[in-house]
């Protein structure tokens, strides 16, 4: 079991200005990541963003570790609320295709700036969900190889061999005739 630092103690014994800083350092990130996870029709980010600070705060005395860990942490509980919404959204939907919905666009923040480029939008559709979720993990919000395993509940192996995987998918889509719009785009 890791120690906790000074921030993660602070915020166990319920100090705002320690779960501030926590806030701070992840909210823009988490939100941002399931902006890019949210198929239509399901709860927005922002909503599922704040049920799992909630279930954060109610289970902070079960987490140890430090502040990255606990950033694997909250993005964890996070991608459990977005599958149980993603779960409830399809079986009130019964046979809707959600999965070729666009994704909503309206994270605030400089971070946005990143995903919200459409051409961006439609290389990460061209992925797989897995796929899609390790390269949003690692090369949008710049997570390392150990915490985008800890979020999606991979092993740091099967993170690599996804990300591999999705920047040679990536690497032909672009090499395709067609490329010269936007990934998907047809003349």
């Amino acid at each position: 079991m890791r120690d906790d630092d000074d921030r993660v103690a602070a915020a166990k014994r319920g100090e705002p200005q320690a779960w501030r800083e926590l806030y701070r350092a992840h909210a823009g990130r988490l939100v941002l990541w399931l902006e890019a996870r949210a198929p239509a029709g399901t709860e927005s980010p922002e909503d599922l963003a704040a049920a799992a600070w909630l279930v954060a705060a109610e289970r902070i005395a079960d987490f140890h570790g430090d502040t990255a860990d606990f950033g694997g942490w909250i993005f964890g509980i996070a991608r459990n609320h977005g599958a149980n919404a993603w779960r409830r959204s399809t079986t009130r939907a019964k046979g809707d295709d959600l999965l070729g919905a666009e994704l909503p666009r309206s994270v605030p923040g400089p971070e946005w700036e990143l995903i919200a480029d459409e051409w961006v939008q439609q290389a990460l559709a061209v992925l797989p969900p897995r796929e899609r979720d390790v390269i949003a993990c690692l090369e949008v919000l710049d997570l390392d190889v150990q915490a985008t395993a800890q979020v999606l509940g991979m092993t740091a192996v099967a993170v690599r061999v996804a990300r591999h995987r999705a920047l040679r998918r990536l690497r032909s889509k672009l090499a395709e005739p067609a490329a010269a719009g936007p990934v998907g785009a047809t003349e």
